[in-house]
Parts: structure tokens; sequence; C-alpha cells
């Protein structure tokens, strides 16, 4: 770890996302920069802050509550990877990956009870399209992977957020508090004690709610096509606020792109497609307490999607036009074959291992913050197609 201008940066320091921390930091008490960090939408990603009562839906981002889950099966790894082409066909056929894609099989929530759908007039638009989308995964970065870890046990890990309703949420909320749609632009702020801050503090928690919902249902149907029963599961957000104590002060935490890891916390951080994943638990150390009890959510970009997959114009939800990146879907290919003879479905290139770091080498950063209960292997990956629109920015 070290400082740069009053800014605690753990991996190698990106200059543009030290430089939007320190711009977007202003009102901060204290602020944290994980080792996956790169620019996001006027906070980074990889960024924590914490706020005395006031919190930022710009830092929370788009996307809110964005996580992820993984279940532990008791299903026999060897019999799993005999037939992980068929798994990853039927995950495929009965999971909705994609903008703006309705699920198929219309899911029941307790969630959809909640009086906030009629109290927020915002909420109560969105509730037919958050009951419609409810168990989809969506596009860009998000997916669902099957895993092999070191004693033979099969994973099932999720990574995707509140859908429509997030993004819908949080722009409503950026635009109402004068915000600015870019990447270096100044993170609205609410106390939470106004009308604004305590009606976003209501929808970012009934959007944290339908998130866990979604990734629940994906991970029993999932569960469901394999066969065997959950004997373990970690579950977390990393586009999220949470009331904390730090350094003897109740605060406000806002983390993008970031993942909560407290001393015993367990949780759950992806690799690339061509790359481990990771269940962890948090440590206490200095270095702990100066996260913010924070580490990575991912390996971090290194590539960006324009650069790796070239220029695309969407005409009315379709692409138009396109101009060639950097990484070809044979490179994309051959790697994950030979990294592990990866199953893939969907998938565009900048979404290929080349555009990220590699996950060891970030976790590295951290190791006096975390350890690493097992490291699981990809055997299977599903993601949105490289032709999917993606209008999500975090």
């Amino acid at each position: 770890m070290r400082e740069i201008d009053n800014v605690p940066v753990w991996g190698v320091p990106l200059d543009s996302a030290v430089e939007q921390m320190v711009t977007c930091a202003g009102e901060a008490e204290y602020m944290a920069l994980m080792a996956d960090h790169h620019l996001g939408y006027s906070v980074p990603i990889g960024g924590v802050l914490a706020y005395d009562n006031k919190v930022s839906p710009s830092a929370v981002g788009y996307d809110i509550a964005c996580g992820n889950k993984a279940i532990r099966l008791d299903a026999d790894a060897a019999e799993v990877q005999g037939r992980i082409g068929e798994i990853m066909d039927a995950i495929y056929a009965v999971i909705s990956f994609g903008m703006g894609r309705k699920n198929a099989q219309p899911v029941e929530a307790e969630l959809f009870g909640l009086s906030i759908w009629d109290e927020i007039p915002v909420a109560a638009g969105l509730k037919q399209l958050a009951q419609s989308q409810l168990g989809t995964v969506g596009s860009g970065n998000h997916y669902v992977d099957v895993f092999i870890d070191g004693e033979s046990s099969v994973w099932v890990g999720v990574h995707f957020g509140s859908r429509g309703l997030g993004h819908k949420l949080a722009t409503h909320f950026i635009k109402a508090g004068g915000g600015q749609d870019g990447m270096h632009v100044a993170p609205v702020l609410f106390d939470l004690d106004s009308e604004l801050g305590s009606e976003y503090w209501a929808c970012m928690e009934l959007a944290g709610a339908y998130a866990y919902a979604g990734r629940d249902w994906v991970c029993s149907r999932v569960a469901e096509i394999i066969g065997g029963s959950v004997v373990d599961s970690v579950h977390n957000h990393h586009n999220y606020a949470w009331l904390e104590r730090h350094h003897g002060r109740d605060l406000v935490v806002v983390r993008k792109g970031a993942t909560p890891c407290a001393p015993g916390q367990r949780s759950f951080v992806g690799g690339s497609m061509g790359d481990i994943s990771v269940i962890i638990v948090g440590k206490e150390s200095p270095q702990s307490a100066a996260t913010l009890y924070s580490t990575v959510h991912g390996a971090g970009r290194v590539m960006s999607r324009t650069r790796a997959a070239g220029r695309k114009r969407w005409r009315k939800g379709k692409l138009a036009v396109k101009s060639e990146g950097e990484i070809s879907h044979r490179m994309m290919t051959q790697w994950i074959e030979q990294f592990n003879h990866v199953e893939l479905r969907g998938a565009g290139t900048d979404e290929s291992p080349h555009v990220y770091k590699r996950l060891p080498k970030v976790l590295e950063h951290h190791r006096e913050t975390i350890e690493i209960q097992h490291s699981l292997m990809p055997i299977g990956v599903a993601m949105a197609r490289a032709d999917e629109y993606d209008p999500f920015k975090d």
C-alpha cells in the first residue's frame, strides 16, 4: 500500500483512477482504492469512500447492488466435468442473458409485497419492469460460471446486479441531485436526513434485496441443472452503501467495485473466464482498517472495451457499425482452451482474459488483509453474446 495525495492505494497505481479519486473525495472522511482499480463514471471502480451522514448515488453507481454469489454443491466433480457441455447448454437455455431481457419463467418474491413500491413514485413506476426481469443476468461482464476447486468440489458462481431497476433508479436520483453523466464529473451527494437522501437510501435497499433475490434464483436453477444439494454459499454486494463504524465513528461507507471484507467475513471474488476465482475471508490488520475493511471485487481491467472489441454503434438496440479491435475471437478461445479447456457460451472479446489483470497477482497486494479459503478453477462460463447492447454504466 502507498499513499498518493492522501489516498491509500493498493496495487499498481493507475494515474487516471487515482486522480479521479482525489477529485471525488472532497467531502469524504476516509477513502481507499483497491488493487483492481480503474477509471469509472464519476468515481473509480475499486473506490471506497466513507461519509458523515451522506450517501452518493454516483459512488454506488448505475448498477446498484451489483455483486457475486457462489454456492458449493455435493455433486460429483468428475461426473460434472464429463457432461459440462450439456450443462452449459442447459444453463444458456434456461437463464436469460442480455440487455433488457425478460425472464421466461416469472419469479415470485416477497420483496414485491413491500410498501416502498407504493410509497416512492419512482419505485412504483418500475415495479412491472422489475418483476419481468428478476432472475435475468444481463450483459457486459456479468456471468454464470461452473467451477471445480482443489478439493474436487463443484461450485457455481454468478455476477450481476439489480438490472434495469437499479439503472433507472440511479439515473433518476443522479439527475434529481443535479449530477451529470460522465467520467470526470463531481459525484452527487445527499444528506441522509434530506428527502432525496432518505428516498435514495430506501430505493438502494430495495435494489439490494432485488439483486440478492435474482442471484439466489439463478443459483438455485443452475443447481437443479447440475444436480446435488447446496452445502455452502457466499453472497455479497460490491456496488452499495453500508452504515458501519470505523475509527471510532459511525459512517456511511460506499463501495464501488469493492467487496466488504471485515475480519471473519467471507466473500466471493471472480477472475476472468481464463483465470481462477476465489472464496476469501477477511483478517484483522492495520492495512485492513486502512481499506475500511474492503477488498477487490475482481481482477480489474487493463484494456478498454473499445480497444479490445472495436468501436460499436447501435441503432434501436441492434449493432449497426463495428470497427475491429485488438482482440480477436480466436485469441480469446485459444486462451481459455490452453488455460483449462473452459466450455464457453456467449461472451465478446471485450471480456477476453487479455483485457484483465491476473487475479492471483492482484490479490497479492491484499495479502495482509485477506486469506484465500478456496481457489476455484472455471470449467464452464456463460455470458451474453458479443452482439448484445449494454447501456449499463458500471
